[in-house]
């Protein structure tokens, strides 16, 4: 959910140099199922333009008409939705509404927070009722520093919080720039992930070549910056050369991405960890068995484009520890 907080505070930005003021609108709190969880957001601006979601779509409508009451008065508000009576929900979402008007202070540091892929934390103080909710709201602490979204919120000591620990963005660094980094790169930026691409300088890659990503990195492989790759880093290793791959490899040994994979087939995957044992023969043994190759589910992928797909859904079956099933054959709830 970083990247769609990431993304609200960079429309705040566009919104204010155009003079229009803004609501924030934050599920707080569910009875029963909904499509999205607690702590999804949605902006509101006054020409009642919304950035982002709070449901599939059939909330957002009336959130926008619940925070006109807010752009008059600037004072919060919790609205219900009961979606048991509507088609495709179960449960009754809690959302609050609060005037959106973060200080200069708390964009530049939230901004340095960001690039410095650090943590921070949201606590929102409310009450489980329909109603106004003057002087609840949000808090945001950036580098061991509380900063409210608005002036008229204060601390409560009797009320319900609602804490959110939000982790770095999930970065996807692709190793190679080739055509089908191109794809992945497209598919990666579209679920909200910061994208990194890698080649060597003499591939005379540019940026513009990778539309929409976040860095090129130009580095021959024994000199990448693997101090650079965190916990919340997926790496696909996919330069189409051997050699390449296998010295890639070497510098990575000394990092701990979320996911490695590697493209090929099964057969040219054995011989490059074959041959990186030979070369280090105290490597991590965990670090071999971590390595994903081939990349991607067998979901029957056969275009550069389902290749992506099926790729970026192993990675994300990594990430959050899930084992893929048809959600058919699932026995328990989706939401649990």
């Amino acid at each position: 959910m970083t990247h769609e907080f990431k993304k609200i505070i960079k429309e705040y930005s566009i919104a204010t140099s155009a003079n229009l003021k803004c609501v924030l609108a934050t599920v707080v709190d569910l009875d029963g199922s909904s499509y999205r969880k607690p702590g999804v957001r949605m902006l509101i601006r006054e020409d009642d333009i919304m950035i982002g979601a709070v449901s599939g779509g059939c909330v957002e409508k009336e959130v926008l008409f619940q925070a006109q009451s807010v752009f008059e008065n600037q004072t919060a508000k919790l609205m219900t939705y009961d979606g048991r009576f509507r088609l495709g929900c179960e449960g009754i979402l809690y959302i609050m509404l609060e005037s959106f008007s973060p200080s200069d202070a708390l964009i530049e540091v939230f901004n340095s927070v960001i690039e410095n892929r650090e943590s921070f934390e949201v606590r929102i103080s409310y009450k489980k009722e329909y109603g106004i909710m003057d002087g609840y709201g949000s808090f945001i602490k950036l580098n061991s520093r509380s900063y409210s979204f608005n002036n008229n919120t204060k601390e409560q000591s009797k009320a319900l919080i609602f804490t959110q620990l939000m982790q770095p963005c999930q970065r996807l660094l692709l190793i190679g720039g080739e055509h089908d980094a191109v794809q992945l790169a497209h598919f990666g930026l579209s679920m909200g992930w910061e994208v990194n691409v890698a080649v060597t300088p003499k591939e005379n890659k540019s940026i513009s070549d990778f539309p929409g990503i976040d860095a090129l990195l130009e580095y021959e492989p024994e000199d990448f910056p693997v101090e650079t790759i965190d916990k919340n880093t997926a790496i696909l290793l996919m330069t189409h050369s051997y050699v390449k791959d296998l010295k890639y490899l070497m510098m990575l040994k000394n990092s701990s991405p979320t996911y490695l994979g590697v493209l090929g087939p099964i057969k040219r995957r054995e011989k490059l960890l074959s041959e990186l044992v030979e070369h280090d023969i105290d490597i991590d043994l965990d670090f071999i068995e971590g390595i994903h190759g081939p990349a991607g589910l067998n979901i029957g992928a056969e275009t550069p484009q389902e290749i992506a797909i099926s790729i970026l859904a192993e990675i994300l079956t990594v990430i959050r520890k899930m084992k893929p099933v048809m959600f058919k054959d699932r026995l328990k709830p989706i939401h649990n």
